[in-house]
């Protein structure tokens, strides 16, 4: 699958995140400051993955016709990957 610009950006924003937390945890912020933060990356990995899982799903249905796989296979197959994520 071929990672578009808008997804790894959103990547490298996740890892912007972590690396807060962590310059927080050194500052010895208070901890509701930091729950927060860690709130907020989890809630942006799970639009990332999601984000990832539809594009995915897309490119795999275009696909399905050359490659004999059944749309239900293909759907299931990505249900399985939000799900495996969660």
């Amino acid at each position: 699958m071929d990672y578009s610009p808008e997804v790894k950006n959103r990547m490298k924003r996740l890892e912007g995140q972590v690396r807060g937390v962590l310059r927080m945890m050194d500052e010895e912020k208070d901890c509701k400051e930091i729950i927060t933060q860690m709130s907020a990356i989890r809630s942006a990995l799970d639009r990332a993955t999601a984000f990832v899982v539809a594009k995915n799903l897309e490119t795999c249905i275009r696909d399905e016709a050359n490659s004999g796989q059944k749309r239900e296979d293909v759907i299931e197959e990505a249900v399985q990957l939000l799900v495996k994520s969660r």
